[in-house]
């Protein structure tokens, strides 16, 4: 993502219903294995795993977070660039997803996928980058 498509509508992903399983305490691991499809799921196991110092681990489920938040805002109709609100409740698993894949990518020397992960970011919501990455 080179700079934001400003005119693109802002894309609102649809409610996951993993995020209430997450909410009361149901293990992220169960969470993924019954919702494959959600970011929520894949970005709170690649969050724990980069807090625990498994980086190879968090990059894992980051980039499965990623793509599966991808193949959502595909569906929602977005067209590869745009705003992806971070107010948007249901848009959190994604941003948060390539939020982690930044951070695991960089602290494996993916340099360059960190900084287009942090672009992309930046790109879909400016507030979500300063939430997320500091």
């Amino acid at each position: 993502m080179s700079s934001p498509n400003l005119l693109a509508p802002p894309t609102r992903l649809p409610e996951d219903p993993a995020v209430a399983d997450l909410d009361g305490g149901v293990d992220p691991a169960e969470v993924a294995a019954a919702h494959p499809t959600s970011s929520a799921a894949w970005a709170t196991l690649a969050e724990s795993a980069l807090a625990g110092g498994r980086v190879i681990e968090g990059y894992a489920y980051a980039r499965t977070g990623y793509h599966r938040g991808l193949d959502a805002l595909r569906r929602a109709g977005w067209k590869g660039s745009g705003p992806v609100p971070w107010a948007h409740q249901p848009n959190r698993g994604f941003l948060r997803a390539l939020a982690a894949l930044q951070r695991a990518a960089a602290a494996i020397g993916e340099d360059e996928e960190a900084q287009r992960c942090g672009r992309f970011l930046s790109d879909s919501d400016p507030e979500a980058a300063r939430v997320l990455l500091g």
